[in-house]
């Protein structure tokens, strides 16, 4: 492995959604800006949208990590009273269900087995319920606030969304007794347009079109994960390497760091401390998601290069005529 060819402690570009690895770029930290002022305003529905790859699942899981620690720190960026913010955020018992491809009863479940809802082993939908409610107004009682986040969710059955519907429908005088974060998709939005359901987009209040990384993003991005992982020096990848990896990879976090950690292989295989356009083109061209960025452009240089062997070769035929 290239990790002390390179000085690192672990590996800068895993696909696994770690946390330590969060980097704030605009998009990032507008949609957690977003997660959290409306988790704080008890909001009942939020929903976070993306394309496959943009790191929902990242976004989610620091959310939840930051969620409860912005009562002892400041978290939010462009506020007047951070300090004051912070040190009046309400508690917060949170669960988090990556899967929801659930029927109704199982997505019940699910959350009585998130919020540690004490039940029998033979529960029906009706107790489901009962106990999810009486633990919820516990909670509520207790001063905490309850909240779900619910990964995936462009695969959730209409009937399970329903039942989620009807879950916020529980509250005090004061405020809802779940709040739901949705993360999906571009298709959850096809969903929500769904007439069965349109109670439950009504309810939606805030929500973010998460986005990649822009161009002047990238460079900053790679610095940030290569010093997490123990890098020392300025960075690994040349100017050009870096705009050629923005131009194949559109700047998706997870096609990033998929060419990356190939091309950090490949720059070590030829025994190099930098990573090169060379080593970018190579790992892109054996990774499908992304050829199809690059490889018109190639096509049309082969193309060209083609066509002017036809006509040197023809030139050449004639010449001596």
């Amino acid at each position: 492995m290239y990790l002390r060819h390179f000085g690192l402690r672990e590996t800068p570009f895993s696909l696994t959604p770690d946390t330590s690895f969060f980097f704030a770029c605009s998009s990032y930290q507008e949609a957690l800006n977003t997660l959290l002022v409306a988790a704080r305003n008890g909001e009942g529905f939020i929903k976070i949208t993306g394309e496959v790859g943009n790191g929902k699942t990242l976004l989610c899981r620091k959310f939840l990590a930051t969620l409860n620690q912005g009562r002892h720190s400041t978290t939010l960026i462009g506020t007047q009273d951070q300090a004051s913010i912070a040190a009046t955020a309400p508690s917060f018992i949170t669960a988090y269900i990556p899967n929801p491809y659930l029927d109704p009863n199982s997505l019940l479940l699910a959350l009585a087995e998130e919020f540690r809802v004490p039940l029998e082993k033979v529960t029906d939908q009706h107790m489901l319920l009962k106990g999810l409610t009486l633990t919820l107004l516990d909670c509520a009682r207790n001063g905490q606030r309850a909240l779900v986040c619910l990964d995936e969710a462009q695969a959730m059955p209409l009937e399970s969304l329903e039942v989620l519907r009807l879950l916020t429908n529980l509250e005090t005088e004061k405020r809802k007794l779940l709040q739901v974060v949705l993360f999906g998709q571009p298709e959850l939005n096809e969903r929500l347009r769904q007439h069965s359901i349109r109670q439950l987009r009504q309810r939606i209040s805030f929500q973010y079109d998460l986005r990649g990384l822009h161009k002047h993003e990238l460079e900053r991005y790679l610095r940030h994960r290569l010093a997490v992982a123990g890098f020392a020096g300025e960075t690994l990848f040349t100017a050009g390497a870096v705009g050629k990896l923005h131009r194949i990879t559109g700047g998706t976090p997870r096609l990033v760091n998929i060419v990356a950690h190939k091309a950090l292989m490949l720059a070590f295989s030829d025994g190099r401390q930098q990573v090169s356009v060379r080593h970018i083109r190579d790992a892109a061209a054996d990774t499908p998601e992304v050829r199809r960025d690059w490889l018109p452009w190639a096509l049309t240089g082969a193309a060209v290069i083609v066509t002017l062997g036809i006509a040197w070769a023809v030139i050449a035929w004639m010449g001596p005529q």
